[in-house]
């Protein structure tokens, strides 16, 4: 695929950035679960953290596969720090294309300089990633919403400033009855429950938000009330192609890594890249990355140029792309053998992180699902 310059340098500043700031620092963030701040501060540096926000609001008004490009490459250094890029970025661009006038003024000037993160609330303990089992409530009162109710496994969750919460408004207990509440930390009544202790992407900080009567104004509401469907789509193509960028970002680092040790590591007098065995993991991991890669490209061409835009390419992006990254880390973990699997090198780091992956933004099995019943002519729901 033939990339515009600004793709190039989109793509060249993202790498050189994970290069350079981010992959120092990512074995302490996976190891002490140390949120990333200093490499988001670089992104905000350098434009990055409101890429994908019309320039006319002060972003960088890159289109989505330039967004899937930065994904990638930041991926490429440290996956917590692009899973917290992502997740705050989706924010910003809900925020740019579903927010009033007055929230986007007073919002996201600061989320593009990177002094308030932002976060997405939907996932909750009994609900899983279907939002259509959402049991947080918020009822109105007066000019105010009374919101009770608890998110978990939530990206960011005690270091963010803004979270976009879903919930219901409605007695209905159906798609018409979600609505976007922007919820700022330190509102009353709302706190933080347990952090997450995951097996990867462990510097994303993960965790449990708790609303107990968390009174909001009315005017909190993010597109019309009982009108979630609305604003979803505004990040939902984003967020599925950004979970793919960042599948991409592991898997090219580990086939890299795989490639190096096998041409160094000597076993038997000769190069561990000697042996054919050896080479047929080289070659699948790099064929199955290449068919990703264009896959999540061509999807994410697709999001920006068909009106309305096909959700299939970004259900298959996701999932192949997703299950892709765990099985080229675990070959690359085969080729290094035990030094692999020891935490001394970021091989094992690479398998955990793409790991979370397939759970994250719909998990694998659900999009299976999805895709089946819709290439079957079935309702997806």
């Amino acid at each position: 695929m033939v990339l515009t310059e600004a793709q190039k340098m989109i793509q060249g500043t993202a790498s050189s950035i994970a290069r350079q700031e981010l992959a120092p620092r990512a074995a302490r963030v996976d190891r002490e679960q140390f949120f990333p701040r200093e490499g988001l501060n670089k992104l905000a540096e350098a434009g990055f953290l409101g890429l994908n926000v019309p320039e006319a609001l002060g972003g960088g008004g890159a289109d989505t596969l330039s967004f899937v490009l930065a994904t990638e490459g930041i991926a490429g250094g440290c996956a917590s720090t692009a899973l917290v890029f992502l997740t705050h970025s989706l924010v910003a661009r809900a925020l740019a294309a579903a927010g009033s006038e007055e929230q986007k003024k007073r919002l996201l000037p600061a989320m593009i300089a990177g002094r308030r993160l932002g976060a997405l609330a939907a996932t909750e303990a009994t609900s899983g990633a279907n939002a259509f089992a959402i049991t947080t409530r918020a009822v109105a009162d007066g000019d105010d919403f009374v919101v009770n109710g608890a998110k978990t496994f939530i990206t960011g969750a005690q270091e963010a400033e803004i979270y976009i919460v879903v919930l219901r408004t409605d007695q209905a207990k159906g798609p018409a009855d979600l609505s976007a509440l922007i919820i700022e930390k330190g509102a009353p009544g709302f706190s933080f429950g347990k952090k997450e202790d995951f097996m990867g992407l462990r510097g994303a900080s993960d965790g449990e938000l708790i609303f107990e009567n968390c009174r909001v104004p009315r005017s909190s509401l993010l597109g019309p009330e009982n009108g979630y469907v609305t604003v979803m789509p505004r990040f939902i193509g984003p967020a599925l192609l950004g979970m793919a960028g960042i599948s991409l970002g592991i898997a090219q680092a580990a086939a890299e890594a795989a490639a190096a040790h096998a041409k160094t590591r000597e076993v038997a007098g000769q190069s561990l890249g000697q042996f054919q065995g050896v080479q047929y993991l080289i070659a699948e991991m790099n064929t199955a990355l290449a068919a990703a890669r264009a896959l999540s490209y061509s999807a994410a061409l697709q999001l920006d140029g068909q009106q309305p835009p096909s959700p299939l390419p970004l259900y298959m992006a996701k999932l192949f792309a997703t299950e892709m990254a765990v099985e080229v880390a675990h070959k690359s973990l085969q080729v290094h053998g035990g030094t692999g699997y020891s935490r001394g090198l970021p091989v094992e780091r690479y398998y955990r992180d793409a790991r979370g992956l397939t759970l994250h933004f719909t998990p694998s099995e659900m999009l299976k699902g999805l895709l089946g019943r819709m290439l079957m002519g079935m309702p997806p729901f």
